[in-house]
């Protein structure tokens, strides 16, 4: 699937996320996978860049984006 499909399907899924709260949370999870992580998918990992692979994760319900709140103080 290509990115730009697996990020409609994220947004579209979760509609208190916005764009700018999925690349937080990519951002996030692409640190952990550089830093040593293991993937959460079964899939060989060794072509496939970290932020791809991060929002692949989320895209699949694997990585769960939360810490997020729609109130404005």
């Amino acid at each position: 699937m290509k990115i730009e499909e697996l990020t409609a399907k994220i947004l579209d899924e979760n509609p208190n996320l916005d764009r700018y709260q999925l690349a937080i949370a990519v951002a996030k999870r692409c640190d952990e996978l550089e830093n040593g992580a293991i993937s959460k998918l079964n899939v060989n990992t060794s072509r496939i860049k970290s932020a791809d692979l991060a929002l692949m994760e989320i895209a699949e319900g694997l990585v769960l984006v939360k810490g997020f709140t729609d109130q404005v103080k």
